[in-house]
């Protein structure tokens, strides 16, 4: 039977890594791993560290990894990408290049026979001021318009320090906070009040986690590409974390 893939916090691009194209490789050899036996590939934010789309102009680079989505979209894999908080400025070009069906919101959907619910995670259960002041800036269609009159020069460097900086000062990469205090697991309980799903996927928090919430109802949270090379798997019956070359 085919398999679901599921990856996301890849950040590429980010002038935190050592080598960053082999950050690149190392992705695109795991989807050449996948290719043959993947029905559907879902990306979950974070694909890459900054990236803006202006009318006529992309940032460079990512040919490598844009290059096989395209690939594999045109053998019939589907190819999902949600938008996460680094990468919020996707419009129409990867879309349009790569086949990939973007998503802007979370998806409630039914794969193999099993309900899931797919989001990034920004903003799900984080309620804080500050979270919600800049989130709310950078979603501001306004705002995003006056960003476009500036030139590029300008725009792609400053975008790329300010996700340094977040990274370094955030706490996206903290550890696991525990059942009561995790965000993410917080937030799933509470969907889980009034929605029914088998399994929650969510990336943004850089940790591996797979948790029982209920009798039918799991949460995945599938950690990164900076650390674990993680990713999950669903063969229709089980789902499960593993992780790429780390031996």
């Amino acid at each position: 039977m085919k398999k679901i893939y599921f990856a996301s916090d890849t950040h590429f691009g980010s002038r935190t890594f050592d080598d960053p194209l082999e950050n690149e490789r190392r992705f695109v050899r795991w989807l050449d791993s996948i290719k043959h036996d993947a029905s559907a590939v879902y990306l979950v934010g974070d694909m890459i560290d900054f990236w803006y789309e202006f009318k006529y102009v992309v940032p460079k680079g990512f040919t490598r990894f844009l290059g096989k989505l395209g690939e594999l979209t045109d053998s019939g894999i589907e190819v999902h990408w949600f938008i996460g908080n680094h990468d919020i400025w996707i419009f129409d070009y990867i879309g349009k290049e790569t086949g990939a069906i973007i998503h802007r919101e979370p998806l409630s959907c039914n794969l193999l026979g099993k309900s899931f619910y797919i989001a990034h995670g920004d903003g799900l259960g984080d309620n804080s001021l500050g979270f919600k002041f800049i989130r709310g800036i950078f979603h501001n269609k306004i705002l995003q318009k006056m960003f476009t009159w500036i030139h590029p020069r300008w725009t792609i460097p400053f975008g790329l320090n300010w996700s340094k900086h977040s990274r370094k000062t955030g706490d996206d990469y903290a550890g696991y906070q525990g059942e009561e205090k995790e965000h993410l697991v917080l937030y799933a309980k509470e969907f889980l009040q009034t929605n029914q799903a088998d399994f929650l996927v969510f990336g943004h928090r850089h940790i591996m986690l797979d948790l029982m919430l209920a009798q039918r109802s799991r949460i995945i949270i599938l950690g990164d590409w900076i650390k674990y090379f993680s990713f999950a798997v669903f063969d229709g019956e089980y789902m499960w974390l593993d992780q790429f070359e780390t031996e």
